[in-house]
């Protein structure tokens, strides 16, 4: 380990810092300022609420405290880096022959983008303090909203999201763990009040209370984590969802103040996946996909979930169009996309 002394003014450095790599939030906290993470982390668990994410319960003891992780780690850094939408995420829920993907996903693969930039802090950091430390973005077992809560970034919403009042809902966080003994911020106060626009948003009553989510329900998990057919109960509430869900987000009062002048370059939408027509998408061998979605976090879920989703969403579309494409996909390889187009064609001829 490296021996070091705190700097006099080292945490307004590393905030200027981090706001000339592109974040837009940072705040520190102590290794240890969340206490009830791994109580509450436990109990979800328990319930079973995290579906099929079976990595969430195999690393549990190292995601409930950063010392678990890391045992030489004294402060946590944490940062948010915008991807606020120019246009209403909502405005495609009509739009039956359209699949919706999620805001964040409709530009670059954010796990490239904030990893580059933390390591670029965490470089010049280490130069500049001398301290060892380490760098997570999302894949990390690293509970990213409590601790950004900690540092002040923001609260952990009733949709159980991060909400900062100058970024809204739209951020990518990210953490660095260091050595270093910092002089922590003041942590986020929970604004929400009696709002609960968020829970009456959410298509499949995910939520079974405030601040508590079951991912079996959430149209993000059966999309994007879930590799089974959908459950029958929820084929009808995707709609035209094809990749995440925004709802409970877009919802949320405090996006009023999220300016989409402050998202980062990296993720402003790209045209083929802003509007992506079903009977394109229906249409995807594994070849195709991987062309449309390279460089997108979309690709990581590959071609016959992608399908599935969109033969889904077909099925809800109340398009005859879309019939033939499903007639090809009833033969699928994949037992799953085949099953999906079974059922959207029923659907579709259901009289």
């Amino acid at each position: 380990m490296f021996e070091h002394k705190q700097q006099p003014g080292i945490e307004a450095r590393i905030k200027a810092k981090a706001a000339e790599l592109g974040f837009v939030a940072c705040g520190i906290a102590r290794a240890d300022a969340a206490p009830l993470t791994a109580l509450r982390l436990r109990q979800w668990l328990d319930e079973g609420r995290h579906g099929g994410m079976i990595w969430m319960e195999e690393r549990a003891h190292q995601r409930g405290s950063p010392a678990g992780l890391w045992p030489d780690v004294r402060s946590v850094i944490a940062l948010g880096m915008s991807y606020a939408p120019a246009a209403d995420p909502l405005r495609l829920a009509a739009a039956g022959e359209i699949g919706r993907i999620s805001v964040y996903a409709q530009g670059g693969d954010y796990h490239d983008v904030v990893k580059k930039a933390l390591k670029a802090l965490g470089r010049w950091l280490a130069q500049e303090a001398g301290c060892d430390l380490k760098v997570f973005v999302d894949t990390a077992p690293v509970m990213e909203k409590p601790l950004s809560e900690a540092a002040g970034l923001g609260w952990q919403g009733k949709h159980t999201n991060l909400v900062s009042r100058d970024s809204g809902s739209w951020l990518f966080l990210g953490a660095i763990y260091t050595t270093l003994d910092l002089t922590p911020d003041t942590p986020g106060r929970d604004t929400c009040g009696s709002c609960d626009a968020c829970q009456r948003a959410c298509p499949t009553d995910a939520f079974p209370a405030p601040y508590r989510l079951d991912a079996r329900r959430c149209i993000s998990y059966l999309t994007i984590e879930h590799a089974g057919p959908i459950p029958d109960e929820f084929r009808a509430s995707l709609g035209n969802r094809i990749y995440g869900c925004d709802d409970c987000l877009s919802v949320c009062p405090w996006n009023k103040f999220a300016a989409s002048a402050a998202a980062n370059m990296a993720f402003h939408p790209r045209a083929e996946l802003t509007a992506p027509a079903l009977a394109d998408l229906l249409a995807l061998d594994d070849a195709g996909f991987r062309q449309v979605f390279a460089g997108s976090p979309i690709k990581r879920i590959g071609r016959n979930r992608m399908v599935r989703n969109a033969a889904i969403a077909a099925g809800n579309s109340g398009s005859r169009a879309l019939l033939p494409v499903l007639e090809r996909l009833r033969d699928d390889a994949d037992a799953v996309v085949a099953e999906a187009a079974a059922w959207a064609i029923g659907r579709l001829t259901r009289v």
